[in-house]
């Protein structure tokens, strides 16, 4: 089961890493590889916004990643890092979620439609994996 749980910590994290530090330092890379909107499609506070949360993301969504890997590695500090890389990834895959609800719920451009859908889709997926990185890692930590 460790191993799943590190794979999948491994990859959904640096599906996220990669695609936020692509974002940040190339936003028009970002807009080619279907990772964001063009400025001109979207609300300009939402541009700004998700920009923004991009530079700080790439600052700190590397540790569920690393968390995945340590735990492959079988290096017993993983579980701290998932403590707080599981928290770094529900605070941002909710945040994400309800963000973009609100401002379609409100008439805002945000995207199309499927994009938009998409966009929920990862980050439930990384909601998802948060909980399973905090569960694994406090049950961890229980055993130890």
């Amino acid at each position: 089961m460790d191993v799943l749980v590190g794979v999948v910590l491994v990859a959904l994290g640096v599906i996220c890493w990669v695609g936020q530090v692509v974002n940040w330092l190339w936003p028009d890379g970002a807009v080619r590889f279907g990772l964001s909107e063009a400025e001109a499609e979207v609300e300009p506070v939402f541009w700004v916004d998700t920009r923004a949360e991009a530079a700080w993301d790439s600052l700190i969504v590397w540790t569920l990643p690393l968390a995945g890997l340590l735990l492959l590695l079988d290096v017993s500090s993983w579980a701290y890092l998932a403590l707080v890389g599981g928290g770094v990834y529900l605070y941002f895959s909710g945040r994400g979620v309800a963000q973009r609800l609100a401002m379609r719920r409100n008439g805002m451009r945000i995207g199309s439609e499927s994009s938009v859908r998409v966009g929920i889709v990862f980050l439930l997926l990384w909601g998802m994996a948060a909980v399973v990185a905090i569960g694994a890692a406090a049950s961890d930590l229980a055993t130890s």
